[in-house]
C-alpha cells in the first residue's frame, strides 16, 4: 500500500494535473497565473525504484515509455484522476493516508512511489517547447504544495546555528543558570531581553559550521553579517516575514552601506540567497553554484492550480521567494540553540535560522 502525507500525495496530482492541461503555467510574485503566457509540456520524465519513464504528450494520448514498453493513455484519464485527487487530499484529515483507488491508477502508468527517486532539489522533470527560442529544455522543478502544512525553504539544523558573543557582562555560573531557566512561551526572546537589561551587547561572532558559512560568503562575501542581523531582528521582534525583516535591516543599514542613491543592497543580496537556497544550496555540503533544480519551483495552489516558476523569469522567481517566505523558530532543544554558554571566559548565544513558507 502506498501511503503518504499531502505534500507527497501533491506530487502525484502535479504529474496528473500537469498531463492533463498539457501546458505550464508561469506565476507572478503574488502566485497568480501570468495570463496569456504558457509553455506547452512535449514530456515528463520520471525515475523509480523501477527504471526510468516519459511520459509524453501526443495530441490527446500520453504515451508511457520505459523498458521498451509503451503504453496509451487517454489525456481525459489524467484530467479525471487529478480532480478526483486533488478533492481527497483537501478533505483528508490523517498525517499520512493512502487512496486505493489512485495507486490502482499510479500502478497501471509504472508509477510505484510518490516521490521521484532523487538525490537533489528536483522533484520532477519536465521537457517543454519555448516559444520564445524555439527551443525544448529540460526543467527541473522543485515541488511546493499548498494544500498541507507550509513546507519549509531551509531547514533546521545545528548547521544554521548563528553565534554572537555577549558583551559587557561577567556572569557567573549562577547568572547563566538564571537566565537559560527562563521558560515563558517567547522564551528565547525573553532570555535575550534579560540579558540586555543586565548590559549585554550582542554582537555577531560566526555561524556554528563553517561549511554554511563558506557557502554564504560564495553567494555574497557581507552574507553571514546581514542573515545574522535578520535572525536577531527575528528573535527580538514581533516580525517575521522576510520582506519586513529585510526591511528594518535596510533602515538599521548595520553594514553601513552608501545608501545615499537607495540603493537595496541588502534586498539583492537576499533574494540571491534565497534563489540559491531554492534551486540547489544546502548548509551541510560544499555549494558549486551549480543549481539541481535547473527549472524552478512548481507551486500546487489551494484550488488545484499549479504554477511555474523558473529562472527565465528571474524577476518573478525571486520576488515570489522574498514575498512567501518567512523565518520559523525550530526546536531549541534539538537543534542546541536558545541558551547563554561560556568559552574561555567568554559568552556566547546561539540563534537558529530556518526558512518557511508562508502559506
Amino acid at each position: 500500500m502506498i501511503t503518504g502525507n499531502k505534500g507527497e500525495w501533491s506530487e502525484i496530482y502535479t504529474l496528473f494535473k500537469l498531463l492533463g492541461d498539457k501546458i505550464l503555467q508561469p506565476g507572478d510574485e503574488n502566485i497568480m497565473k501570468i495570463e496569456n503566457v504558457f509553455y506547452p509540456i512535449i514530456k515528463i520524465l520520471r525515475s523509480g525504484t523501477n527504471g526510468n519513464y516519459e511520459y509524453s504528450i501526443q495530441d490527446d494520448i500520453v504515451l508511457i515509455s520505459g523498458n521498451e514498453e509503451v503504453l496509451r493513455i487517454p489525456i481525459q484519464e489524467f484530467k479525471e484522476k487529478a480532480i478526483f485527487l486533488l478533492n481527497l487530499i483537501k478533505l483528508n484529515r490523517e498525517t499520512t493516508f493512502s487512496i486505493p483507488e489512485i495507486e490502482q491508477f499510479m500502478l497501471s502508468i509504472n508509477c510505484i512511489s510518490l516521490k521521484a527517486d532523487s538525490n537533489t532539489k528536483t522533484d520532477i522533470t519536465i521537457v517543454v517547447h519555448d516559444q520564445r527560442t524555439n527551443q525544448q529544455p529540460t526543467l527541473g522543478f522543485s515541488i511546493k504544495s499548498q494544500l498541507g502544512n507550509p513546507s519549509t525553504l531551509l531547514n533546521a539544523g545545528r548547521t544554521t546555528n548563528f553565534i554572537f558573543k555577549i558583551n559587557g557582562l561577567n556572569l557567573d555560573e549562577e547568572g547563566i543558570n538564571k537566565v537559560n531557566a527562563i521558560e515563558t512561551r517567547s522564551k528565547i526572546k525573553d532570555r535575550i531581553e534579560c540579558l540586555e537589561n543586565i548590559g549585554g551587547v550582542f554582537e555577531f561572532f560566526r555561524t556554528e559550521q563553517k561549511v554554511f558559512s563558506n557557502n554564504l560568503v560564495l553567494i555574497d562575501s557581507l552574507l553571514p553579517q546581514i542573515l545574522a542581523s535578520m535572525i536577531f531582528n527575528f528573535y527580538t521582534s514581533n516580525s517575521s516575514k522576510i520582506i519586513d525583516l529585510i526591511s528594518k535591516v535596510e533602515e538599521d543599514n548595520p553594514l553601513n552601506f552608501d545608501v545615499s542613491d537607495r540603493h537595496k543592497f541588502y534586498t539583492y543580496k537576499t533574494k540571491r540567497l534565497l534563489t540559491d537556497i531554492a534551486l540547489g544550496m544546502m548548509p551541510s555540503k560544499v555549494w558549486s553554484g551549480e543549481y539541481d533544480a535547473t527549472g524552478g519551483y512548481l507551486i500546487v495552489k489551494e484550488d488545484g492550480d499549479v504554477l511555474c516558476y523558473h529562472i527565465y523569469n528571474k524577476n518573478e522567481f525571486e520576488n515570489y521567494l522574498i514575498n512567501n517566505t518567512k523565518l520559523d523558530t525550530a526546536s531549541s532543544t534539538r537543534h542546541d540553540f536558545g541558551c547563554v554558554y561560556e568559552e574561555n571566559g567568554e559568552l556566547f548565544f546561539k540563534l537558529n535560522l530556518q526558512i518557511r513558507f508562508i502559506k
